[in-house]
């Protein structure tokens, strides 16, 4: 048995097809839970529910179709049995400059980020599974409290996702159900892999980091593990933050005179 004691739960993962959301999917799959599985990419969906095996849930889910959250997750705990874990992984990223982005781009990417997740844990929360203690686990990111430019519908709507769980926390807490964030920093994914193509550029990148490397999807499947579990009993509300020290190094750019 393994010492997360997760075998036998039971999982939603949006998302779950991409390159961290697939992490996180073998990895409670390992862990014995059963995992239903919410990705708009079909074929990349079909192909990690071959992967995995019998005993699990997947459909196709669209986040901008909000209105399909709803019968989705009911779909799910109708197959599986009532969750006890959410994790929102799905995200979207369209960098656009202030002055000129489309409404649409900045509304898509709230609804993908942030309204999705605020919809699926509402559906969550009238299929739960009450006799144990619920984890919802929100994928955010460093950008939520880190400006950047072209980031204007992004790192909001990160930054929304993050104070939702906050208030998830706070008004669930007392009914059993823990609410936690895990804010990736730089993560080596098939959506990011193409900054890093060039050697040089990912040498940059990894000496702006203090631990000297780009993360790995697994590093935050680890993290969403660790709060998925009753390991984390007293953990609601909280942050963690995978970047390998990179958040922390303000101070390293401040010019000094060299002794």
């Amino acid at each position: 048995m393994s010492w997360l004691g997760l075998e036998g739960r039971v999982a939603l993962v949006t998302g779950a097809s991409g390159g961290i959301g697939a992490a996180i999917v073998r990895s409670l799959v390992a862990e014995g839970a059963r995992v239903a599985l919410f990705d708009r990419n079909e074929a990349e969906l079909a192909a990690l529910t071959d992967e995995i095996g019998d005993g699990h849930f997947s459909r196709p889910l669209d986040l901008l179709e909000t209105d399909s959250i709803v019968p989705a997750i009911e779909a799910a705990a109708g197959a599986l049995g009532a969750p006890s874990i959410l994790v929102n992984g799905a995200a979207i990223s369209i960098g656009a400059p202030l002055a000129t982005v489309p409404e649409k781009v900045f509304t898509d990417q709230m609804t993908i980020n942030m309204i999705s997740a605020f919809r699926t844990a509402q559906a969550f929360y009238a299929v739960r599974d009450t006799g144990r203690t619920g984890a919802i686990i929100n994928i955010s990111s460093i950008a939520a409290t880190n400006a950047m430019p072209k980031s204007v519908a992004y790192s909001p709507a990160k930054a929304a996702l993050s104070m939702l769980t906050r208030e998830q926390a706070v008004e669930w807490g007392p009914e059993g159900i823990r609410s936690n964030i895990v804010s990736p920093g730089l993560i080596l994914t098939p959506l990011s892999e193409k900054y890093y193509a060039d050697p040089a550029d990912r040498k940059a990148r990894e000496e702006v980091v203090p631990t000297r490397r780009i993360g790995k999807p697994q590093d935050i499947a680890d993290a969403v593990l660790f709060l998925a579990s009753d390991k984390a009993d007293y953990v609601n509300g909280a942050e963690i933050v995978v970047d390998g020290g990179f958040t922390h190094t303000l101070m390293t750019h401040i010019p000094r005179k060299r002794d």
